[in-house]
C-alpha cells in the first residue's frame, strides 16, 4: 500500500510542481497522468471530478487529487494525493515570497511572467477543448454549454449555480429520454 501511496504523492507532486497557472492549467497534465499513464480514473470519472471540484470549496486540482486519492486508497490516498499536489506550490510560493521584493520590478522578470501567462492561457484552452469534445455529445449538452457560456460572460452568478443547474437539467433530460424510450417500446 505504501508503494502506491508514495507513487500517488510523487505523481501529484510532479503535476503540482510543473504546471503553472493554477488548477485549470493542471487539467491536461492530470488527464495525461491519471487517465492515460496510470489509469487511476477514466475520462468520464475525471470529468466528474472536475465538475464536483468546481462546485466544492478549494482549488479544482487539489479537489480532483483528493477525489482520485480517496477512490484508490481511501483516506490515506486522499491525504497523500492532496499533499503531493500542494507541496510543490507551498515550497515555490515560500521561496518566491522570500525574494519577490528583490526582483519583481526587474524588466526581465516581468517579461518572463508575461510569457508564463500566455502559456497558461494556451494550456487552459487546450484543456477546455479536450473536455468539450468529451462532454458536448448531443444537442442537449451543446445547449447547456452555450447557455452557461453566455450567462457566465454576462452575469456575475456563482459557478456553483451553473454547475448545479446544469446537473439538474442533465437529470431532467436523462429522465425524459428514458421515459420517451419506454413509451416508444410500447
Amino acid at each position: 500500500m505504501m508503494k502506491t501511496l508514495f507513487k500517488m504523492f510523487l505523481t501529484f507532486a510532479r503535476i503540482g510542481g510543473f504546471t503553472f497557472g493554477g488548477g485549470y492549467a493542471m487539467l491536461p497534465m492530470l488527464q495525461r497522468e491519471v487517465v492515460e499513464k496510470y489509469k487511476w480514473a477514466t475520462n468520464d470519472e475525471l470529468l466528474d471530478y472536475y465538475a464536483i471540484g468546481q462546485c466544492t470549496p478549494g482549488v479544482i486540482a487539489v479537489n480532483t487529487a483528493t477525489f482520485i486519492g480517496y477512490k484508490l486508497k481511501g483516506i490515506p490516498g486522499a491525504i497523500f494525493a492532496t499533499l503531493g499536489v500542494v507541496t510543490p506550490s507551498m515550497i515555490i510560493i515560500g521561496l518566491i515570497a522570500a525574494f519577490i521584493s528583490n526582483f519583481r520590478d526587474l524588466e526581465v522578470v516581468q517579461w518572463a511572467f508575461s510569457g508564463v501567462r500566455a502559456a497558461v492561457v494556451a494550456l487552459i484552452l487546450s484543456a477546455v477543448i479536450k473536455i468539450g469534445k468529451k462532454s458536448i455529445v448531443d444537442i442537449f449538452t451543446a445547449l447547456i454549454f452555450v447557455v452557461v457560456a453566455v450567462l457566465s460572460f454576462v452575469t456575475d452568478l456563482s459557478p456553483v449555480i451553473f454547475v448545479v443547474t446544469a446537473a439538474v437539467c442533465g437529470l431532467i433530460i436523462k429522465i425524459s429520454k428514458e421515459k420517451k424510450a419506454k413509451e416508444d417500446e410500447k
